[in-house]
C-alpha cells in the first residue's frame, strides 16, 4: 500500500521515517518528497508497506501522532492526478 506522510518536521531523514513505520511491518520505499531547486524537504513523503494489513495498523496508530515536534498526517496515498501539458515557452526564437 501506498502512503502518505504530511506535516512533517523539515529534518526528518528517509532512515528515521522509515525506523518509524518498521515498527508496523515491512516497508519498501521511503521518498521524502524536496524542493528540485533548493534540495529541501516539502514537509511530506510517501512510503510504500507490501502488507496491506500492515499499512492500514501504521496509518491507525501514527496519523495524529508527533514526530519532530509536529503532528503527522498519515493515510492512504491516493492515486496522481493527470495534469495538463505545460505551455512551452520558445525565448530564444525571436529573430532581429
Amino acid at each position: 500500500m501506498n502512503i502518505y506522510v504530511g506535516n512533517l518536521s523539515y529534518k526528518i531523514s528517509e532512515e528515521e521515517l522509515k525506523e518509524v513505520f518498521e515498527q508496523y511491518g515491512s516497508v519498501d520505499s521511503v521518498k521524502i518528497v524536496r524542493d528540485r531547486d533548493t534540495g529541501r524537504s516539502k514537509g511530506y513523503a510517501f512510503l510504500e508497506m507490501p502488507e496491506e494489513s500492515e499499512a492500514q495498523q501504521a496509518i491507525d496508530s501514527l496519523n495524529e501522532q508527533t514526530l519532530g515536534e509536529r503532528t503527522m498526517v498519515v493515510n492512504q496515498a491516493r492515486p496522481r492526478e493527470e495534469r495538463a501539458p505545460r505551455p512551452q515557452r520558445n525565448f530564444g526564437s525571436r529573430r532581429y
